[in-house]
């Protein structure tokens, strides 16, 4: 016998795109948690008319970006100081005009 969320889960897996609370029932995630990622640019929706759908390629892309390892990061050495002269030696006579 099945549930009703094991029936909408066979429905979703048909799919190819999918509404925000089917694309966050996929992800485990709620609702609000999909269109933070969809305003923040991680998923890119379709829009047909006035329905903002998210394809199943587009949730299998964010995926598969979360599990890829981040980009190795270079190790920055640190720029060596010389001592150079100043651009404006004191002047003797001079007081500085000062902020």
């Amino acid at each position: 016998m099945r549930t009703d969320n094991n029936q909408s889960e066979d429905l979703s897996a048909d799919r190819l795109l999918l509404t925000t609370e089917e694309a966050a029932d996929v992800l485990r995630v709620g609702r609000t948690t999909v269109y933070a990622l969809t305003k923040d640019g991680h998923l890119r929706p379709v829009h047909i008319g006035r329905s903002c759908r998210i394809s199943r390629a587009e949730i299998e892309r964010y995926v598969s970006r979360l599990e890829a390892p981040p980009p190795a990061r270079h190790a920055r050495t640190r720029a060596q100081t010389v001592d150079q002269p100043a651009l404006f030696p004191p002047s003797a006579g001079r007081q500085s005009a000062g902020c």
